[in-house]
């Protein structure tokens, strides 16, 4: 699947799995992921916490994630099949709720109404946590940047998040890192077009640079 080839070349230096750590420490904890995918950070977080519960919305993409778990060895998660605004879960039940790159489609699926589908969303997440947990959100500042620049779609949402919500933030770098220029191109190319391809990957780069955001709140 070309898509989860894309996705295993970036955060080639790691960046994202220090920064989680500084935010909570990952060792021993119980994290409820929403809108988890194929798994990319399902697969990283199964590394140290004491157990993972990812949920998606799409069968498909728990069909690819559950394989790419059993690969991995470790037996400290569950996958099912979940909505991001009512989870099938007991609440208290997490140290940590965890989405990545999945509750900005709030802005594409629900152009007139994402305040109203942020806020269901953002109260589950609160609803499953345990006292003194944390809720962390993962989004995309710029792909083909060196510097933070939110999509314009998004930079709205991102400022609710942090004036509205009280969510503190920081970005870092996650740069994808292909093996080849053939694959760089290709798989540029069939995610982000052929604009973005043509203007990052001249000469035969394979890294093409990608900001990324981290938002977090800790609740009492």
């Amino acid at each position: 699947m070309r898509y989860d080839r894309l996705v295993a070349r970036e955060d080639a230096q790691g960046n994202l799995f220090g920064a989680l750590n500084q935010i909570v420490p990952l060792s021993g904890v119980d994290v409820v992921e929403f809108g988890a995918g194929t798994g990319r950070l399902t697969r990283l977080l199964s590394i140290q916490v004491r157990r993972i519960s990812a949920f998606d919305i799409e069968p498909a993409m728990l069909r690819q994630l559950a394989p790419q778990m059993h690969a991995t060895g470790m037996a400290n998660w569950a996958v099912a099949l979940g909505d991001n605004g009512m989870m099938p879960l007991a609440s208290g039940c997490a140290d940590l709720v965890i989405e990545g790159w999945s509750f900005a489609h709030v802005r594409e699926w629900h152009p007139q109404a994402w305040r109203q589908h942020t806020d269901a969303m953002l109260r589950e997440m609160e609803r499953l946590l345990k006292p003194g947990g944390t809720a962390i959100l993962i989004e995309t500042l710029g792909t083909g940047r060196r510097h933070p620049q939110p999509p314009d779609n998004l930079a709205e949402l991102y400022q609710y998040w942090q004036e509205q919500r009280g969510f503190k933030s920081r970005w870092i770098r996650t740069d994808f890192q292909f093996a080849s220029p053939d694959e760089a191109d290709e798989l540029t190319r069939f995610f982000f077009g052929d604009e973005l391809a043509d203007e990052c990957l001249a000469a035969g780069n394979v890294i093409l640079p990608e900001c990324t955001g981290i938002w977090w709140k800790r609740y009492p």
